[in-house]
């Protein structure tokens, strides 16, 4: 059976993101050195991306999509270009109806407002037999936490602290984990738990 997993980087001090998030700076300041692993250390890292982008679905927040609040600006088409690093349906959490945004590669990107159980519920229809996962940001993290969706946490620890932004952990109630191992190169340290 699928899993719902959870992949995301943190700072040493456990921010996902830095202060002052913007169009330009979309992880706030510093927050791009939290994944410098898988760009300047893909080879000695490869295992763990693939493993990432082995999902069947994925989750995702408004704000992680786009900067935009309020009315959706349709020219907006996330991030990544015309080709997200996805290749499989993403399901993001709005407030606003948006028509599916279908994407070169095998990325659509479906709006989903009647919240994280219908989320959850369409991306594990999507997903088959593989794996759920919850790619972020911070606030939609916390929520499928607190709700006991999660089965597996996996956080990528860069060697920086932030000392201010989006601290992952806060506000999660009283979360118990069960160590499964850990990996590092000389970016990160990969850590993977068992959400009990």
């Amino acid at each position: 059976m699928s899993k719902v997993t959870m992949d995301i980087g943190v700072s040493v001090d456990g921010y996902a993101a830095g202060p002052n998030q913007s169009r330009e700076n979309p992880l706030g300041e510093n927050g791009e050195s939290l994944h410098r692993w898988m760009f300047e250390e893909p080879e000695a890292n490869k295992a763990v991306i693939d493993e990432i982008v082995s999902a069947g679905a994925y989750i995702m927040g408004r704000n992680m999509f786009g900067p935009d609040r309020g009315e959706w600006d349709t020219d907006w088409q996330g991030w990544w270009g015309p080709e997200p690093p996805y290749h499989a349906p993403v399901f993001v959490l709005a407030h606003r109806e948006r028509e599916p945004l279908v994407m070169e590669g095998g990325t659509t990107f479906t709006f989903v407002t009647d919240g994280i159980e219908s989320a959850l519920e369409q991306a594990r229809a999507a997903a088959g037999e593989r794996d759920v996962s919850i790619a972020g940001g911070v606030s939609v993290v916390q929520q499928y936490l607190r709700a006991g969706h999660v089965d597996e946490l996996r956080l990528h620890v860069a060697p920086l602290v932030l000392g201010r932004g989006e601290r992952l952990l806060d506000d999660v109630g009283d979360l118990r984990l069960e160590q499964l191992g850990v990996t590092s190169t000389t970016l990160v340290t990969h850590i993977r738990y068992r959400v009990l």
